[in-house]
């Protein structure tokens, strides 16, 4: 074999064998050193390290890239927060809306303009009742709740669901309408302060208190409906046998009772 200084079986090669022994391990300075960031120095208890801090100050740049990336796209994938619910429905009703008083029908300026005068919807065209005289249908009615609870109405009142209220699609705003269920004999007295239901063979749209007291919670459902008129509300004819107020029992003590006289549903004590 021809002398080659490399090969380790020639004495005098670098890594040759000695009389000592075997070949010697390599000197630490030739294994490649381990990362600052991966490496461990033990600790004392209740000795705090300078060291001691977040990862990524001494994490490489790729890794931190990386992180940045991975905080932005989960980020984005929480999406924006709803600000209401998506579909309509009863949300957190208060306990006792079946004692809710009926409206209490009082006169009330009707306006020329605004929310009475002609508009189109779905390319139809509406005129509501530009005077005060009595108006009576029979049609479907039907309610709506938590979508639209707190937005505004024609009227520009904010929408109660909890209130004794409703939509009619040409009766004057506001106005005060007598709402029965011939399938119970159930009857409500509301005041009209909003435009709708925009759907056909339905006359009007309770809210959800209303439907409750009705029995309509269920869905669509007939109805007959009839205008108070101020003639009515004048004289006070527009109490029926049978059809007074409901009456709200201890207002201190219920929790309802501070909401209804909030809302002018129940007599200031």
């Amino acid at each position: 074999m021809p002398f080659d200084p490399r090969h380790p079986a020639h004495p005098g090669a670098p890594g040759a064998p000695t009389s000592a022994g075997p070949l010697s391990p390599p000197r630490r300075r030739d294994l490649p050193a381990a990362p600052r960031a991966l490496r461990c120095s033990p600790r004392r208890p209740g000795v705090r390290s300078r060291q001691a801090g977040p990862v990524f100050r001494s994490c490489p740049s790729s890794l931190l890239a990386c992180l940045t990336v991975v905080a932005v796209l989960a980020g984005c994938a929480g999406g924006p927060a709803r600000r209401g619910p998506a579909t309509d429905g009863p949300g957190q009703p208060p306990p006792g809306l079946e004692r809710v008083p009926d409206a209490v029908p009082r006169i009330e300026s009707l306006r020329s303009g605004g929310p009475n005068k002609p508009y189109e919807v779905f390319g139809r065209w509406y005129r509501p009742l530009q005077r005060d005289e009595p108006w009576a249908e029979r049609g479907l009615a039907s309610w709506y709740g938590a979508k639209f609870h707190g937005r505004p109405t024609a009227t520009g009142e904010p929408y109660d669901m909890y209130a004794m209220t409703a939509a009619h699609k040409t009766l004057p705003l506001p106005s005060y309408a007598r709402v029965r269920n011939p399938a119970n004999g159930r009857e409500v007295i509301v005041r009209v302060n909003d435009r709708g239901p925009f759907v056909d063979g339905r006359v009007i749209d309770l809210s959800y208190t209303a439907a409750l007291r009705l029995g309509l919670l269920g869905g669509v459902a007939p109805v007959e409906l009839e205008r108070i008129t101020d003639e009515e509300i004048r004289a006070g004819t527009w109490r029926r046998d049978g059809l007074a107020l409901l009456p709200v029992a201890d207002a201190e003590a219920d929790p309802l009772g501070r909401m209804l006289r909030d809302r002018g549903l129940a007599p200031q004590p």
